[in-house]
């Protein structure tokens, strides 16, 4: 299919170059009006995002106490992902990646009024709450491959893995100052929470939508089981990323424990809203950290060891995570868990970006985007269902464990991987 602008068919086509190159400048992205109109927009999105959730898990926490409904939070954001998977890749490959963008920010404003509208009449179920959470997954799940592969379309490739840093820096950077100021806030009042965040979603989107459409790919194959299917297929026959996608996928599912830490706010650590959006911002403050180091310093050389190295980090800092009964350790042990993800993910996505074809890349990251949500949403319900059967801390130190055990295994089932030295793609 052509392009759906004359704008888009006129753009400059990306440059073509060496990734990474040692006189790399730290900001060299950010000096593309495009990609830092981009990176502001996916910074607000994602900033009311941590918002709206650090606001209804306390606030589901608080109404219920029952931890599984914490685990619902994360599945009910993470089905329509599944669900949809053979479709929003496709789209994102046929259609206007950024109006894709533009749309889906707008439904999670809708979502954020409904649950200003519910909290201002008095929540007295989760069930409201739970279907507008479903809404946000479907938001998501369009929104997380239109955006992952956008960014490919908006640099040069000299740019590509300084901007790949950056882009990973912009969730991180929410994921620090998201949850503080979404705890604030709810202490505040809930209604200041989800009306924050529903300024965001606004500027984001308006900012995403005035962003010079540039060159994209289109997928000119007829629309078919075959087509479609075809991210699946390509991640099968590149066992490199299908290792570091299930690596990230089954570590994280196994170790995550942001669905409990209300839990451990609450009835652990003993600290308010306030002290559970610290916790939040642990992992945040670790990764960011590692994201701007990272733009200055690449990984440019063995990468496939480091990947699984830090992954094993990132289990053991769980452990450390779990077992501990003090604020001051608990959030150390999140921030170097935060560092250690943030290898993995930095390694991940650019191998993703780099070795997948422009036409295919939307199907490619909606495949990878079910990886990361089952890791994350999927596993805050492992975590819930989890810590209601056995309690929160088994929960999360068997977690950690098992992460560690699935890096030892991954890196003897996948050796391509473990010996890749290098992130350059093929394509």
């Amino acid at each position: 299919m052509t392009s759906d602008t004359d704008a888009e068919a006129d753009a400059p086509a990306a440059t073509a170059g060496p990734v990474g190159s040692p006189d790399e400048d730290r900001f060299a992205a950010f000096r593309n009006p495009r990609f830092l109109r981009y990176w502001i927009s996916r910074l607000l999105a994602t900033f009311a995002i941590q918002i709206v959730v650090v606001s209804v898990g306390w606030q589901v926490y608080d109404l219920t106490r029952d931890p599984l409904d914490l685990g619902l939070i994360g599945l009910c954001q993470f089905l329509p992902s599944l669900l949809l998977v053979l479709v929003t890749g496709a789209v994102a490959d046929r259609y206007s990646r950024r109006r894709i963008m533009g749309a889906a920010i707008f439904v999670e404003a809708l979502g954020a009024l409904a649950l200003l509208l519910f909290t201002w009449h008095g929540l007295i179920s989760p069930l409201p709450v739970f279907a507008v959470l479903v809404a946000f997954g479907i938001a998501r799940a369009f929104f997380g491959p239109a955006s992952q592969s956008l960014v490919v379309n908006l640099v040069t490739k000299t740019e590509l893995a300084n901007a790949i840093a950056w882009n990973s820096s912009s969730w991180q950077v929410a994921a620090i100052v998201g949850p503080v100021t979404g705890g604030l806030l709810y202490g505040l009042s809930p209604l200041v929470a989800y009306g924050t965040s529903i300024v965001f979603f606004l500027v984001a989107a308006l900012l995403i939508l005035s962003v010079e459409a540039p060159v994209q790919e289109r997928s000119r194959e007829p629309a078919s089981l075959a087509t479609v299917v075809a991210g699946f297929r390509y991640i099968w026959s590149e066992k490199v990323v299908l290792g570091a996608i299930s690596l990230d996928l089954f570590a994280v599912l196994l170790g995550g424990a942001v669905a409990l830490m209300p839990v451990y706010a609450r009835d652990i650590l003993h600290v308010g809203p306030w002290g559970l959006g610290m916790l939040r911002a642990g992992p945040g403050i670790g990764a960011i950290a590692t994201a701007l180091w990272l733009a200055a310093h690449p990984v440019r050389d063995h990468a496939g060891a480091l990947m699984f190295a830090f992954v094993a980090l990132f289990g053991a800092f769980t452990v450390v995570f779990g077992l501990s009964q003090w604020p001051w350790l608990s959030v150390i042990a999140l921030i170097l868990m935060g560092a250690s993800d943030m290898i993995s993910v930095y390694i991940r996505e650019t191998l993703m970006q780099l070795w997948t074809p422009d036409e295919v890349r939307g199907r490619v990251n909606a495949v990878n985007m079910v990886f990361v949500g089952a890791s994350n949403e999927l596993g805050e319900f492992r975590a819930g269902t989890m810590a209601r059967l056995i309690g929160a801390v088994p929960a999360v130190v068997i977690g950690g464990v098992a992460t560690i055990m699935v890096s030892a295994a991954w890196s003897r089932m996948f050796p391509d991987l473990r010996k890749a030295r290098h992130l350059a793609g093929r394509h």
